[in-house]
């Protein structure tokens, strides 16, 4: 069958690769070159032990004082505030402790399969090299702090029978050397692997996809070719693109095309930035995310990235980029070799839903549109995953797990 992914992010390039593989003729479309949108940017953190959904209780009780703290890992641009007010309804409504169960539970059923998803798209697209089980690190210089921020995780990892060490500062330093040795606990995520580039990684399948005869067109979408309840392809700035089916996956924008389709999801952008940063004699062989200063330390590319948490504004709000430059003299303290500049900055838009589960599976009243994007923190980590599940269903396969928490038209809070 003839298809066509929107999208060329690590989910879209993920999808067109596994159909690729099952024998489509498969176009990829996106404005941007492949892998350089919201996928690009993260900290390469491959986290199959994310069980924790981001609407919970707990988070919204810190939510007051991050406000106010300039500083804080999260921020919220106030003139936006009347737009997202009913993003924000359904993101206190998912948090009640009973709905917050069952999505950790739902999410654990993703990122419970990522691993065999990785590992067959690593070996069969050769990027091994790309990858090494590090884990990453959740670390803290007070002990009593330390507890209080890991405790709920650590009852969640407990809960799925998922790996984790807690360290001292003796091992920890053992470890990881480049740290400061005012560090006395760490929380570390064994089962997590880390990606050395994750636009290199995405790449690597996007040229397998391309050997297996997928073609890549830079070109934007802007609606569908109708036939009834079906849609007969695509419509793009560069012309119509007819297709047997199509999937789309391009992240925050899905928002708008899903809408074309006769489709409303509450999908907005948690805006995410970093910084990388000379490293010049400071190695670091893990990811590490530092409890106090609120924000995680990655080595990609031989650089560090510093990436932070999330904004909440428009889509198209002019970046701020003043946080993160006041982050530098903390990463310093938590990595004291870390002495070189800023060597570039950039802004992401992740694509989140209020319950923090992505859209997955077919388009509700079409037979041959398919749905993937709304990965919000786990874009890296699902998007192999995600683009086998859309295999499977076109294929008619059974994708393996129950789609329902992923529909496009379920409950969102």
């Amino acid at each position: 069958m003839k298809a066509v992914v929107i999208g060329a992010g690590i989910v879209g390039t993920s999808c067109a690769w596994f159909l690729a593989r099952d024998g489509h003729e498969v176009t990829l479309l996106d404005p941007r070159e492949p892998g350089t949108g919201t996928s690009f940017g993260n900290a390469g953190v491959l986290s199959v032990e994310s069980c924790l959904p981001l609407a919970r209780l707990s988070l919204l009780l810190s939510v007051p004082a991050m406000l106010f703290d300039r500083d804080a890992p999260f921020r919220l641009r106030w003139r936006y505030l009347p737009h997202l007010l009913p993003w924000l309804l359904r993101f206190v409504l998912a948090a009640r402790p009973g709905r917050a169960r069952e999505l950790g539970e739902a999410l654990f059923a993703l990122v419970g399969r990522a691993d065999a998803a990785h590992d067959l798209v690593i070996a069969e697209c050769g990027l091994a090299g790309l990858v090494r089980p590090t884990g990453w690190l959740k670390v803290a210089r007070d002990p009593r702090r330390f507890e209080r921020a890991t405790a709920e995780e650590r009852a969640a990892l407990d809960r799925f029978s998922l790996p984790y060490r807690i360290l001292g500062r003796e091992e920890l330093l053992a470890l990881e050397p480049a740290l400061g040795a005012d560090l006395r606990r760490a929380l570390w995520l064994t089962a997590d692997r880390h990606v050395a580039s994750p636009l290199a990684y995405t790449r690597g399948i996007l040229r397998a996809f391309e050997a297996r005869g997928g073609r890549w067109l830079q070109a934007r979408a802007t609606g569908f070719l109708g036939r009834g309840a079906e849609v007969a392809g695509v419509v793009t700035d560069r012309g119509d693109l007819e297709a047997d089916l199509v999937v789309l996956a391009a992240g925050v924008f899905s928002r708008a095309l899903a809408a074309a389709a006769g489709i409303r999801v509450p999908l907005e952008a948690e805006r995410g930035y970093h910084l990388m940063l000379d490293p010049e004699n400071c190695p670091l062989a893990h990811p590490v995310y530092g409890i106090e200063e609120g924000f995680l330390l990655a080595p990609i590319e031989n650089r560090i990235r510093l990436t932070t948490g999330v904004e909440l504004a428009s889509p198209t709000a002019p970046p701020d980029y003043s946080r993160p430059r006041r982050l530098v003299p903390k990463a310093r303290r938590l990595l004291p070799g870390l002495t070189g500049g800023i060597d570039s900055e950039w802004l992401g838009l992740r694509p989140s839903l209020p319950d923090g589960l992505p859209v997955l599976g077919r388009a509700p009243r079409s037979a041959n549109l398919y749905l993937a994007f709304g990965h919000q923190h786990l874009g890296l980590t699902l998007g192999p995953s995600s683009g086998r599940i859309i295999a499977d269903l076109v294929a008619g396969r059974d994708p393996g797990l129950d789609l329902a928490p992923y529909a496009a038209d379920r409950r969102f809070f």
